[in-house]
């Protein structure tokens, strides 16, 4: 069955049906709701019986026995409204919820097996959009939408039919206007569309700034940008506001010019019923019920022409989530399982950019690192580095050549196993709202004893602060890590990779927001935790790489040179320059 009424496209129709596949899970409950609204729809078609025979049967006729009953059938028929509007509003919100509940569950899911490349792309403030603000939006096609299709769609048939039974002329006569309306409900439908679909994607802008704003409100304190922000955010505000008001405008307008044609078609109804000829073909009560059934007829009319701003809502922000729950997700790796490797990483004439476009990052890296060695990447900022490092657990692909870990192509690796031989440490440490134990011991390590975590604090000297704390390991950090100090956050990053106890280590400035005292004390920790680990460092102040087994410069995605610490001063090349600009002293050969 097509709803030509509601002019939906092929497109619109998958994602209406996808939508309704969430519903039709909870079936038993969807049918008593279904249920709820045809007995619904049968009360209104009753209550215009009612009225024939309240006239014709009873004060015309003058039955007392009718008389005595009518007042109690009234009361019999609006309780029987009452229980089954009960039902069906009740049962279509309760499917509505759990719609929301199971898409939400869906796309969190997704966000979290999505690619690297694909949080690249797109905005944080939009995706948290579309889980908030757009999903909402697709409960209206799944609960009111559905609600007011079935319940008025069976109200207004059986009011037809209904009228057509007391009078087929009148009844022709009251459904000319139907056409009239049909039309200019396909062509609001257009509008309602369009602009539900730029009200989601202006929503996304509104999320966007705020979350931006609040993320960086000490760099907005200090330059005191608050004005600016405070213009973006109405910018993007106001273009909201005027896009809901175009969708008001077009929705107000539609429902009194509907209205205004039915009104019409009810005014033709009566002056042809009036006339000499209907008067004697059809009795007060007849006539009575007939107007009855019309006018009951214009709220559902009503309801239908206005639902189709939610239906048409409701399809733009199941179009949007469809769309991305649609996106390919990570490659989950090959078939090989493997347990611990011994940690032997090797690049093999590597290249990667993250858009053609923009020419690429990393071009012909090929170098060996054995089990056990740690290899240090240096280079000016944007040479590549933290590139370089993130393509090791498969955050990004190579566009060319291959990395292997124990000869053995990483792709070969089931994902998850992959990764489970990697631990991580960054410049940009992150923290989860929860306490200290349970950022230490996060994601798989959760099984840990409490011993073992402490054993990794006391290790990462998070231990020395954390006993200070009234509530121990069990402080919350706050959102981000905010309560603590960067120092304090790097410590507990740190803690988190010692206790994982991985074969393969990445240090991407591990030491940056440590002062010095506490970076001897890490470097200390480190440096235990290094042994017997293939670790690959990341630093800009080379006092920290200069006891690598091989250091390797890059400069515009290249290596350019390798060799340790001795050998490269040696060779007066770029590593040299950026040690005497660190040391500002001059550069000297170093016997080997």
């Amino acid at each position: 069955m097509r709803l030509r009424l509601f002019d939906l496209d092929s497109q619109a129709y998958a994602v209406f049906f996808r939508l309704m596949k969430y519903s039709l899970r909870y079936w038993p409950v969807f049918m008593l709701a279904v249920l709820g609204m045809i007995v619904y729809a049968g009360t209104q078609v009753s209550f215009a019986v009612l009225m024939k025979e309240l006239l014709d049967e009873a004060i015309v006729a003058r039955n007392r026995e009718a008389i005595a009953a009518m007042p109690k059938l009234i009361l019999l028929l609006f309780i029987m409204r009452g229980i089954s509007e009960f039902s069906s509003t009740y049962s279509m919100g309760w499917i509505g919820r759990k719609v929301i509940n199971t898409m939400r569950s869906e796309l969190f899911a997704h966000y979290l097996r999505l690619p690297t490349a694909y949080y690249d792309r797109h905005s944080s403030g939009v995706l948290l959009s579309k889980l908030t603000y757009n999903i909402e939006q697709v409960a209206e096609s799944n609960t009111t939408v559905v609600k007011t299709i079935i319940q008025d769609t069976f109200t207004i048939v059986g009011l037809v039919t209904y009228m057509f039974i007391i009078s087929p002329l009148l009844t022709v006569l009251a459904l000319i206007a139907g056409p009239v309306v049909a039309l200019l409900v396909r062509y609001l439908s257009r509008v309602f569309r369009r602009y539900s679909s730029r009200i989601q994607n202006s929503m996304g802008d509104v999320t966007s700034v705020t979350e931006e704003a609040i993320g960086a409100h000490r760099v907005i304190k200090v330059f005191n940008g608050q004005e600016h922000e405070r213009q973006q955010f109405e910018s993007v505000n106001e273009k909201n506001r005027r896009l809901h008001m175009k969708l008001v405008t077009a929705r107000a307008t539609s429902v009194p010019v509907i209205q205004l044609i039915a009104a019409v078609g009810v005014a033709t109804v009566v002056y042809v019923a009036t006339s000499d000829t209907m008067l004697d073909a059809i009795t007060a009560g007849a006539f009575a019920s007939f107007l009855t059934a019309m006018v009951t007829m214009m709220q559902p009319l009503k309801s239908l022409t206005n639902i189709n701003v939610n239906l048409q809502r409701g399809i733009a922000a199941g179009q949007s989530v469809f769309e991305l729950l649609d996106e390919p997700l990570e490659d989950v790796g090959g078939d090989k399982r493997v347990d611990r490797v011994r940690g032997d990483v090797e690049f093999r004439d590597v290249g990667f950019a993250y858009a053609k476009e923009k020419g690429s990052v990393l071009r012909n890296i090929s170098f060996r690192i054995r089990a056990g060695q740690t290899v240090a990447i240096v280079g000016r900022s944007g040479s590549g580095k933290s590139t370089l490092v993130s393509l090791l657990p498969r955050f990004y692909d190579p566009e060319t050549g291959e990395i292997l870990l124990d000869g053995v192509g990483i792709k070969s690796y089931q994902l998850e196993d992959l990764r489970n031989q990697v631990s991580l440490v960054s410049q940009d440490v992150t923290l989860f709202n929860d306490t200290i134990a349970h950022n230490i011991a996060y994601g798989a390590l959760g099984s840990c004893s409490k011993e073992q975590i402490e054993q990794a604090a006391k290790a990462a000297h998070v231990w020395e602060f954390a006993s200070t704390l009234p509530d121990g390991l069990d402080t919350i950090v706050g959102d981000r890590g905010t309560l603590l100090s960067g120092g304090q956050r790097q410590r507990i990053a740190i803690a988190r990779a010692l206790l994982k106890n991985a074969p393969v280590l990445i240090l991407d400035e591990a030491t940056s927001a440590l002062d010095t005292e506490s970076e001897r004390h890490i470097q200390q920790a480190l440096t235990e935790l290094m042994l017997d680990r293939t670790t690959l460092v990341i630093a800009h102040r080379l006092s920290t790489v200069e006891n690598a087994d091989r250091i390797i410069v890059l400069q515009q995605g290249e290596i350019i040179e390798q060799g340790d610490h001795s050998d490269l001063l040696t060779a007066g090349g770029q590593y040299a320059t950026l040690h005497k600009m660190q040391f500002r002293e001059p550069v000297r050969a170093v016997s080997s």
